[in-house]
């Protein structure tokens, strides 16, 4: 018997007829032609045999250049982006490299001031190096017209912001960019696709961490970016290859895995951190809780985006929040939970708590961190989707076990 020949439907195609989980399970994927196997298998194969010199037999030369595993990722995120294409790479801080690659020496970028440590430190401390120049604004939206120069090239959005979850409308930087012909790059890392697309509210090309919401585990470092322009597509592309930050076969299909309960542990993860926020919030009146920041909470200042912005007003997984006694109040917060891990990163099935001052975001100056709203008694949580009724218990006990150390009080 033949081998039966078994076509997948194009990712395009899902985009027009389904819905977002139903996209999250099968873009990009189909059963093996070969095997029937209803999950992709792992080409780990650096090199593709060819027919004749410069001719393969299938699609695939070298790995670096082009993989199975990885095309169906990015065939799958672009889906889920609602973009045309989609470019995975080794890391996050890789896909923000690749990008700030493209622009020419001397070009000026403006950025929300309130970003990843990372970006921040790839911006002043890497890409200033390479003849490329970032202003910081707390305010993208009043700022944007005065620090607009004839080498802008390119405005840098985090929305939510990391980590003091400011949201940015989207739509309204978009019409700013258009009009002074810039290009708009969206890190939508804290929310995913399923709460935001930024494509769809004019974004030029959106990012994402995939270590973190995307693939959900804590068990791989990649990065994306999503776009519609061919042009811009095809300098990535070929930054892509020529600075080879690509992942591997094996974190390609560990994440293209994650990716398929991305909708179900997005929408766990939201519910639960809700939960925490509005008890955290409730602690306000107590004493053991200066200020929470949270998209989902109706006090948040922009709440009325969030609601325009995100999938059904969902505020996310993340949390941060002031806790009364310092740093050092903050620091006993943290190791005094119970399920909350202490630990950097954020988007995985499990719950984490840091402190970005002297975690993800100690390389920036005290004073810049201080007027993004990055406090030393600043907390950051990833939400888990734990039970939420747990997440919230252990919320609790550790605010009182920390009152009760910056009180002296024994335990």
């Amino acid at each position: 018997m033949g081998t039966t020949q078994i076509t997948p439907v194009p990712a395009e195609t899902l985009a027009e007829v389904a819905g977002f989980g139903t996209r999250a399970v099968h873009a990009g994927s189909s059963p093996d032609p070969r095997t029937g196997a209803v999950i992709s298998p792992i080409s780990l194969s650096t090199t593709f045999a060819q027919k004749s010199p410069a001719v393969p037999i299938g699609k695939y030369e070298y790995s670096r250049s082009s993989n199975p595993n990885r095309d169906e990722f990015e065939q799958a995120v672009a889906s889920l982006e609602g973009g045309k294409y989609g470019l995975a790479f080794s890391s996050g801080s890789a896909t923000t490299a690749t990008i700030l690659q493209s622009l020419s020496p001397g070009s000026h970028i403006i950025s929300g001031a309130d970003v990843y440590g990372g970006t921040h430190r790839y911006f002043t401390k890497v890409a200033q190096s390479h003849g490329l120049e970032t202003s910081f604004t707390t305010d993208l939206l009043t700022d944007i017209p005065a620090l607009v120069r004839s080498t802008t090239r390119l405005i840098w959005v985090e929305s939510p912001s990391n980590p003091t979850l400011s949201i940015t409308d989207i739509r309204e930087v978009a019409r700013l960019a258009k009009q002074y012909s810039l290009f708009l790059v969206v890190d939508n890392t804290f929310l995913s696709p399923y709460l935001q697309t930024p494509l769809a509210l004019g974004a030029d090309i959106v990012v994402h961490s995939v270590t973190k919401y995307i693939n959900g585990h804590s068990d791989v470092v990649m990065g994306v970016a999503v776009l519609n322009d061919d042009e811009i597509y095809q300098k990535l592309v070929f930054l892509q290859n020529a600075i080879g930050a690509v992942p591997s076969a094996f974190d390609s299909w560990l994440a293209h895995r994650g990716l398929k309960t991305l909708h179900l542990r997005s929408r766990a993860s939201s519910e639960n951190a809700q939960k925490v926020a509005e008890v955290l919030a409730s602690n306000i009146s107590t004493g053991k809780v200066l200020h929470v920041n949270y998209p989902g909470l109706e006090v948040h200042p922009n709440r009325q985006v969030v609601k325009q912005q995100h999938r059904d007003g969902l505020g996310g997984g993340m949390v941060s929040f002031r806790v009364a006694g310092g740093r050092r109040g903050a620091e006993a917060f943290c190791q005094s939970t119970k399920i909350f891990t202490l630990a950097e990163s954020l988007g995985g099935v499990e719950s984490l708590c840091e402190l970005p001052a002297l975690m993800t975001h100690a390389g920036i100056h005290a004073s810049e961190r201080i007027k993004s709203g990055v406090h030393d008694d600043l907390v950051r949580l990833s939400v888990g989707i734990e039970d939420g009724d747990d997440l919230v218990v252990d919320v609790l006990q550790a605010l009182d076990r920390a009152t009760r150390q910056v009180n002296g009080v024994s335990r």
